[in-house]
């Protein structure tokens, strides 16, 4: 079951559905009327700097709205220094061509409100359910086209009434409908239409396939028909992790469903060339992607269409204020797993709290990773945690906008995200969204109290996680590499590379890494088959590394082992050095790990800050950047913000040195850079930092 959805806006009327919409009385703005934002989507990905620099905020309201409530609604935003508008009506909800009609006026008058004021707008419009206000007893898109849906492998239509859920309201109905049948061209054509309002972008909403009341969607007619055309097999029968038929259909879900988000894109801009969509990915680096089909690094190489992620919190009621330390290091490994899913491309997040200083430091590991922020408060998407706090936070972020979203890191060490291994890997029940799964006495409501689904439990994802923990603490910034994609270019610059419990791995991405190593690169591989299943989770005769390892399969696996490859080194443990650090902290285990990396990867900065200092290093022109940010207070239980001072030395890159040292904090609520005094230690520059929650450390470069 999906952790959180947003509440949706409602409609006062009963949608009464119809079958094939008619367009003609829907009020459109011709393309020629976007004026230069036509023009300026030119950048890497096809995006321009309104969307890589933005700071988005909701913007909710339902049928016929007034004037002065809308120029309301958008002047408090922009006080906010909020840059994109993100609007949420009633397009959740299944509607006649009337509704729809006058949903795109509505549209179209807003939009040209929101430019008018200086700002962007995007439209969030859910790709796959329909909900049906008042559809349990009454009319209903389910009642409708009962044959449009998704099936489990069971059987059982994806379709649910209220209470299951806290988005659908008692007595409404919510419909799970097949990419692949006759919703998806209707959906098509009306992005079209939304597309032709004016509209910025586009925010399609839950293009999966939701287990919270079916597991296992989608076995309708469409489903079989595409899996059967694209494959060649027939649809399992069954979820069983032994057959080889339903593992290939499960990596078949993540390529259909990013499929449908290509579409979309393509439909959008088949009549609006300008438009850019952001599509609410809820899935990051743990094994929700694997259940409910979505996997947004299958988009890191499209054009034009990049991804909201939802990145989500312990709590619908407390958010991270009763996060232990652990909870923190999921937060900044899903932070880091979007911006890299992402690519080159703008990397929306939600960035969750509850109160201003524990939604302060969710936003500071947004930014950090170089994730644009969209403020808003649990458990819903509509109101930010404050007008002050939002307003502080981004006029911090307007300020350092180039130096936040522009800058391309400087870390020589990246972390490899096999979908395939998170996908295949000793499958277990639960998702491992997060570590603690015991629920504290002052909070209301918890993510879960399963132990199962705790990310203790998952072989992989404890091994991935546990090696972000491992570098967090030894403050090594690191980049991360997504399977999907995979390419020589996304190592440019990377002198190690580690691959957590790498099991399964495709022909292509073994002669990458395998080329990597030649070439002088050192990998540290771990677990107990090194890619000994391919990308499909099918056994291999033997590891596809077997050359790079120096062993086979069928003999001794040693328990660790270290040897040169052409022109680079290969460092291997057998069991799961970053699991076992996740669980139990030792340091021995984190020693492995950070010592395997010595004499490959040299750290461009340095601290004597505690281990729950995160540091992050990117360099913009001439400027080299250091991220600082701070969740010492987990030591504590509670969420309380605790100051503390440490020294840092910096190597700028070569050939240049540093001239000047300045920070930037919105901790003092005045984004301008203070100047930092600094010595020198050879080429190397140490200073003192004082560090509350966040700062941002420039190096001025000469």
């Amino acid at each position: 079951m999906l952790p959180r959805r947003r509440f949706l806006a409602r409609s006062a009327a009963l949608a009464l559905g119809s079958r094939l919409p008619a367009w003609s009385r829907v009020l459109l703005v011709a393309p020629a009327a976007l004026g230069a934002g036509a023009r300026d989507a030119h950048a890497a990905g096809g995006f321009s700097d309104w969307s890589r620099h933005a700071r988005a905020a909701d913007a909710s309201f339902g049928s016929g709205p007034d004037d002065s409530e809308l120029q309301a609604i958008i002047a408090g935003l922009a006080a906010q220094n909020v840059s994109v508008v993100e609007t949420d009506t009633t397009l959740s909800n299944w509607t006649n061509d009337a509704d729809f009609s006058a949903a795109m006026a509505d549209a179209a008058r807003f939009n040209q409100m929101v430019h008018a004021a200086g700002l962007k707008v995007v439209w969030y419009y859910p790709s796959l359910e329909v909900i049906s206000v008042g559809g349990a007893d009454g009319p209903s898109m389910y009642k409708t086209h009962p044959d449009w849906v998704q099936l489990g492998l069971n059987g059982q239509p994806n379709v649910f009434n209220g209470s299951l859920v806290f988005w659908v309201d008692p007595g409404d109905e919510s419909a799970w409908m097949s990419p692949n049948g006759p919703w998806r061209q209707v959906y098509l054509d009306r992005i079209k239409l939304l597309a032709q309002t004016g509209a910025d972008g586009i925010w399609p909403d839950v293009p999966i396939y939701f287990n919270g009341a079916v597991d296992w969607s989608d076995a309708s007619s469409w489903g079989r028909a595409a899996f059967k055309a694209d494959t060649g097999l027939d649809l399992p029968a069954a979820a069983n992790w032994n057959d080889p038929y339903f593992r290939r259909w499960v990596e078949w879900r993540h390529r259909n469903l990013s499929t449908f988000q290509l579409d979309i894109a393509a439909a959008a801009r088949s009549v609006n060339p300008a438009i850019q969509l952001f599509v609410e990915t809820v899935t990051c680096d743990y094994h929700d992607a694997t259940l409910i089909g979505l996997d947004g690094a299958y988009l890191r190489a499209a054009d034009g269409i990049t991804q909201v992620w939802e990145i989500d919190v312990l709590s619908n009621s407390d958010a991270m204020r009763y996060a232990q330390e652990n909870d923190w290091i999921c937060l900044i490994s899903m932070c880091k797993y979007a911006r890299a899913a992402s690519a080159g491309k703008p990397a929306w997040s939600f960035s969750y709290g509850k109160q201003e200083d524990d939604a302060v430091q969710v936003m500071a590991e947004v930014l950090a990773a170089g994730c644009s922020p969209f403020e808003v408060q649990v458990p819903g998407k509509t109101i930010g945690v404050g007008a002050a706090m939002r307003t502080r936070m981004y006029a911090f972020v307007q300020a350092n906008s180039a130096r936040l979203f522009d800058a391309a890191p400087l870390a020589n060490v990246a972390l490899y995200h096999s979908s395939a291994s998170r996908d295949y890997v000793n499958p277990t029940i639960g998702n491992g969204l997060y570590c603690t799964t015991a629920q504290p006495g002052g909070a209301s409501e918890w993510w879960s109290t399963t132990d199962t689904d705790s990310c203790y439990q998952q072989q992989w994802l404890g091994e991935y996680r546990g090696m972000v923990k491992a570098l967090v603490h030894a403050h090594v910034p690191f980049s991360v590499v997504t399977s999907p994609a995979f390419s020589a270019a996304d190592l440019a610059g990377i002198k190690a590379l580690l691959l957590p419990d790498l099991e399964a791995v495709s022909d292509n991405e073994a002669a990458l890494i395998r080329q990597f190593v030649n070439g002088g690169g050192t990998i540290v591989i771990t677990g107990p088959n090194p890619t000994g299943l391919n990308e499909f989770g099918d056994a291999r005769a033997d590891f596809a590394l077997a050359d790079v390892l120096g062993f086979h399969k069928g003999g001794v696996l040693p328990a660790s082992r270290q040897a040169a490859f052409g022109a680079g080194r290969m460092v291997y443990f057998s069991d799961l050095p970053g699991k076992q650090y996740l669980l139990n902290g030792m340091q021995a285990d984190a020693g492995r790990i950070v010592g395997a990396l010595a004499g490959s990867a040299v750290p461009v900065v340095t601290t004597d800050a505690d281990r729950r200092i995160h540091v992050e290093a990117n360099q913009l022109g001439n400027e080299m950047l250091l991220h600082f940010t701070n969740f010492m207070f987990t030591a504590s239980g509670v969420f309380q913000v605790q100051t503390t001072n440490f020294s840092v030395s910096a190597t700028p890159p070569a050939g240049k040195r540093v001239t000047a040292v300045s920070v930037s904090s919105p901790d003092n609520g005045n984004a301008s850079l203070q100047s930092v005094q600094f010595g020198t230690n050879g080429n190397a520059v140490t200073f003192a930092l004082s560090l509350r929650q966040y700062s941002l450390v420039v190096l001025t470069l000469q």
